[in-house]
């Protein structure tokens, strides 16, 4: 079987949504413009989804109370130091700048504006 996406229900979905298309170069495949307003975001391989969308009948997780290790979003990046001060002039926070993992992989965590962890990342071999 192969994952087709991934699904959260957030707050302000369709902000979320634009912001994801804007600074981290999503597409979206599928929208829906009334409640829920459900977002189908394709990364730029085109082959992992992301769902976005705000259900008020439905618990949403506590991003900003969710430790980066218990959840994450992460993106390879072949510019991390870059990426980082792009994504934080656009209202990300860093919690974890960048550095070298024991892998020789290179990482940075950030918190997109809604409290979201995103993880950076380039691997020194990469994994997929």
């Amino acid at each position: 079987m192969k994952i087709e996406h991934l699904a959260l229900n957030v707050p302000d979905s369709l902000n979320m949504a634009r912001w994801y298309v804007e600074h981290l170069g999503m597409k979206v495949k599928r929208r829906g413009m009334e409640v829920p307003f459900v977002h189908f975001l394709a990364d730029i391989s085109g082959t992992v989804m992301l769902e976005l969308y705000s259900n008020p009948d439905a618990p949403a997780l506590d991003f900003h109370a969710t430790q980066p290790p218990a959840l994450h979003l992460a993106f390879s990046s072949s510019d991390l130091a870059g990426d980082v001060r792009r994504l934080t002039a656009a209202g990300a926070t860093i919690v974890a700048d960048v550095h070298t993992l024991p892998s020789g992989d290179d990482f940075a965590m950030l918190r997109d504006p809604w409290g979201l962890p995103v993880q950076l990342v380039r691997r020194k071999i990469p994994m997929i």
